[in-house]
């Protein structure tokens, strides 16, 4: 289990996270009914560096659009940053962490419906532990299909949504693997439990497009900037099965999955089964990003 810090923002406030609690009534608990961003922060000499808060800001706020629920008042880009910056500084956190920010639906038992209930943010910080190893992740094909976005919508972030990557991923546990290739409902690479899947063939580096059931990760768009920054000819479009069985390289990338080298798909070793240059070249270019992002709080 990752080290929670000792102050979480819940209420309109900062306070100690053990009193930071929903009701067992909220459609929250009852139904998963929550959206959620996950950002990555760095200290640097007294301050702290967030990659691409903004976009965790706007993703949130479009998750929360999507599935209809309210956006509290007055919580702008401005005010959702000074809330994050003032959380941070209570934990005072030396090394990497996580934020997790999320809105919840807390009105008690409404029934199944969106509008006119209540939300309540949340906000706590934890250890940057990364979700897969770094090196040498073994997938397996879930025998679970990817919940599709016409079910539950696949860009917005639902705390609900992710039974269906906890039935896929312990299917994987459970059979010796690291982690869940989830297929869509017409049988195509989607992503992982929690993370994007790449591939590269021939010199090219492909990712499933953001039609195939799949979360539009902010660091999937990173990677993207990145190669298409180094020249690097890039696809994104549906993704067989097989083609991941053949691929030079393989590799996912996620704010809690970094950047991770895959060596075997059901049983298959993925090139010679080590880390490939261009997965390489992209982690390094990556991590420096992380590292130096210009959001500073």
């Amino acid at each position: 289990m990752a080290q929670v810090y000792d102050y979480a923002y819940f209420d309109g406030k900062i306070g100690p996270f053990r009193e930071a609690n929903l009701s067992i009534g909220s459609s929250a608990v009852l139904y998963g009914l929550s959206v959620y961003t996950v950002f990555y922060v760095v200290p640097d000499d007294g301050r702290y560096r967030v990659f691409r808060l903004d976009k965790h800001y706007d993703r949130l706020h479009a998750s929360a659009k999507i599935i209809g629920l309210e956006w509290p008042e007055k919580l702008d880009d401005d005010t959702f940053r000074s809330v994050m910056s003032d959380l941070i500084a209570a934990n005072k956190p030396t090394k990497d962490v996580f934020v997790r920010v999320t809105l919840h639906a807390d009105g008690l038992v409404p029934g199944t419906r969106a509008r006119g209930v209540h939300t309540q943010l949340s906000a706590f910080v934890y250890a940057a532990e990364p979700i897969v190893k770094r090196d040498g992740v073994r997938l397996k094909t879930s025998q679970w299909r990817r919940v599709p976005d016409i079910s539950i919508p696949s860009r917005a972030k639902v705390n609900g949504a992710y039974v269906n990557s906890v039935l896929a991923r312990q299917d994987a546990l459970d059979a010796g693997y690291d982690d869940c290739i989830f297929l869509d409902q017409a049988g195509h690479v989607c992503e992982l439990s929690a993370a994007n899947i790449f591939m590269v063939r021939g010199g090219v580096l492909v990712t499933p497009d953001t039609s195939s059931d799949l979360l539009e990760g902010i660091n999937r768009r990173a990677i993207l900037e990145l190669a298409r920054e180094q020249g690097v000819s890039v696809e994104e479009r549906t993704v067989d099965l097989t083609e991941l069985y053949i691929a030079d390289e393989v590799f996912v990338c996620g704010t809690s999955a970094f950047v991770a080298s895959v060596s075997e798909i059901d049983g298959r070793v993925v090139g010679n089964g080590k880390r490939g240059p261009l997965t390489q070249k992209l982690t390094d270019l990556h991590a420096y990003e992380l590292r130096s992002a210009d959001t500073l709080l």
